[in-house]
């Protein structure tokens, strides 16, 4: 039996000789594609528009990679952490985060990670893929609809930030932002969207050269080479001399200011030397810094830093006219916050915690 396809790996304009070779008009490709994208249906016989026969014809070719909800918490900070289910049996992890400014939506690009960061749950696993582009803007429609229909606001934010290395899953991670701010998808601004990476200066570059319009971020954590390569192996191929480089070449090619995110840990790299080497690295392109509270992962081997020793880091930035924010972590009662997925779900069997970041 011919192994069928996934219909949301194809653009409109290869959709459209599919159904001409089915007898159909080219309306009847843009039909599906809309249930696909802006309806996000997920089987052929909910798109109640087409023909029964078209449906029939369709569902012998083709299949949809929907996710399905496994198991949804909710923190006392109504956080939400929802975990999907994969076609293979695997699961990933989205996290709704409500403040009263913004709501985001935290979503994971592959199952597993190849990168290991000593200070990430999700470092821990084994890659095992990448997710489609389909199944990265489920994990959005999912969000959006909780942050409606649970606390009655729009979704304001999207950050690729949860498990999984996005610039490893270039094209469909590209691909899913190009579903979820068109119009033929959800028509969100690309300005809301933020991709974060631990640090590949080609795909950087590579993001400069198609001068995308959403944000970046870097995981960037240390300002030395030394101390970088002892919590991101990331570093020893991709150093700060490289990164850099690669940075100056994305804002030159897009005009767009980087973030860099700084989780900060006790002892290791929350002193006033580690926030001038900060401060000097960061001068290379115009941008903001997270500064970021670690949360305690198992066998992590950090601890959270004195909270007075991160005001006296923020404030040494903002001395140097740096843009500095302070994240506290959401979502820790339910095992939610930055860097803690992965290791706790009581609702899924431990072969199946493969949770993002």
């Amino acid at each position: 039996m011919e192994k069928k396809i996934n219909i949301r790996s194809a653009s409109l304009e290869e959709l459209i000789p599919i159904f001409e070779a089915f007898g159909e008009k080219k309306f009847r490709a843009k039909q599906v594609y809309q249930w696909l994208w802006k309806k996000n249906a997920s089987k052929f016989e909910d798109m109640s528009d087409l023909p029964l026969a078209l449906r029939a014809k369709l569902d012998e070719k083709f299949h949809i990679d929907f996710l399905s909800i496994k198991d949804q918490q909710i923190s006392s900070d109504k956080t939400i952490k929802c975990a999907f289910g994969l076609e293979e049996n695997k699961v990933v992890e989205g996290v709704l985060i409500p403040t009263t400014t913004r709501t985001t939506a935290c979503i994971s690009s592959q199952i597993g990670c190849s990168l290991a960061c000593t200070f990430c749950a999700t470092g821990k696993l084994k890659l095992l893929r990448n997710l489609t582009a389909g199944e990265i803007v489920d994990q959005v429609v999912y969000l959006k609809n909780q942050a409606e229909t649970r606390y009655q606001k729009s979704l304001s934010n999207i950050v690729y930030m949860g498990m999984g290395e996005p610039l490893l899953n270039y094209k469909n991670v590209l691909r899913s932002i190009e579903m979820i701010t068109s119009e033929e998808g959800l028509g969100m601004s690309p300005k809301r969207i933020t991709v974060s990476t631990a640090g590949i200066a080609k795909m950087i570059k590579k993001l400069g050269d198609d001068q995308v319009k959403f944000n970046l971020a870097l995981s960037l954590h240390a300002a030395n080479d030394l101390k970088r390569n002892n919590i991101m192996e990331i570093n020893e191929s991709n150093n700060l001399e490289t990164l850099k480089e690669a940075l100056v070449y994305f804002h030159e090619k897009t005009g767009a200011r980087v973030t860099f995110e700084y989780i900060i840990f006790k002892d290791f790299n929350d002193s006033i030397e580690d926030a001038q080497e900060l401060a000097q690295f960061a001068r290379c392109v115009p941008c903001k810094v997270n500064i970021i509270e670690y949360n305690a992962i198992d066998e992590g081997g950090f601890q959270q830093a004195d909270a007075r020793k991160v005001d006296a880091f923020a404030k040494y930035l903002e001395s140097k006219n740096m843009i500095v924010h302070v994240r506290r972590s959401r979502g820790k009662d339910i095992d939610a916050a930055c860097g803690q997925l992965a290791n706790k779900n009581n609702a899924i069997k431990k072969e199946e915690r493969i949770l993002k970041a």
